[in-house]
């Protein structure tokens, strides 16, 4: 599946948080790997990042590695060029149309082998934009406070409880991450 003209189950997923699993450090390192190889005649130099819940040992979080990769550009030649690349390889390019509350990224999805889950979470954008290096602050502001990151565990086990859909979760989230970023 190349894009999301027919909706997965995936996409209607409920955000579920599982305890911190000592795998997902190891995971998000092969999965980081696996996407420099695919993406390496796109990538601006720069390293892909493990990022999200999953890259802060002992934090709580739905079991979905993100990880972030530096394109040169977001053109849509570069767009149409990674998604068979990524297409062949399971993951699942999401439009812009529906990706509306990012439009500085490009985003894919990587579903379980039965197609009903994610596993990990793909977002292609430019190293420089604010977005990446708020990502890498608040990932590393957690990892480097283990109160900061029980605190937002808890923030994401009541938002779980009390959400229908992974947009709710995510703006219910917002707030506590801007507290964390001094904004």
């Amino acid at each position: 599946m190349d894009d999301l003209s027919d909706a997965p189950a995936w996409a209607d997923e409920r955000p579920e948080i599982h305890p911190a699993d000592p795998a997902w450090a190891s995971r998000g390192s092969a999965l980081c790997a696996e996407v420099a190889r695919l993406l390496a005649p796109w990538l601006a130099p720069g390293r892909v990042e493990h990022v999200g819940s999953t890259a802060v040992p002992g934090l709580a979080a739905k079991p979905v590695l993100d990880v972030m990769a530096p394109p040169r550009d977001l053109s849509a030649a570069t767009v149409s060029a990674v998604v068979p690349v990524l297409s062949a390889e399971g993951w699942c390019f999401v439009p812009p149309e529906l990706d509306v509350a990012a439009p500085w990224r490009r985003f894919f999805v990587l579903p379980d082998a039965e197609g009903r889950r994610r596993v990990a979470h793909l977002h292609l954008l430019p190293e420089g934009h604010p977005r990446w290096q708020a990502q890498l602050r608040f990932r590393d502001a957690l990892r480097a406070d283990p109160g900061l990151a029980d605190e937002y565990a808890e923030v994401k086990r009541r938002l779980a409880g009390e959400v229908r859909d992974r947009e709710e979760y995510t703006a219910g989230k917002t707030e506590f991450v801007r507290r964390v970023l001094g904004g």
